[in-house]
């Protein structure tokens, strides 16, 4: 099963499938080791004190995405 990224409404990005091939590194290049995982929920809010990790601070700090996803071009 392919990897599939999902934008929740005012929420995290949700990230299933295979993850035993996935990658995940922060800004600094940290490597977290999902792939033991069936899913993982990253923060889009930038609250969260488990980043990446969503940690629910969305839905207390009442967080509003203008959309879910942003269309690429070209």
């Amino acid at each position: 099963m392919a990897v599939e990224i999902v934008a929740k409404p005012n929420g995290p990005y949700v990230v299933s499938g295979d993850l035993s091939q996935l990658e995940l590194r922060d800004g600094a290049g940290n490597a977290y080791d999902v792939s033991g995982k069936k899913r993982v929920f990253l923060c889009r809010c930038g609250a969260s004190t488990t980043k990446p990790f969503c940690d629910g601070q969305h839905t207390k700090i009442g967080f509003e995405a203008a959309e879910e996803a942003v269309a690429l071009e070209g």
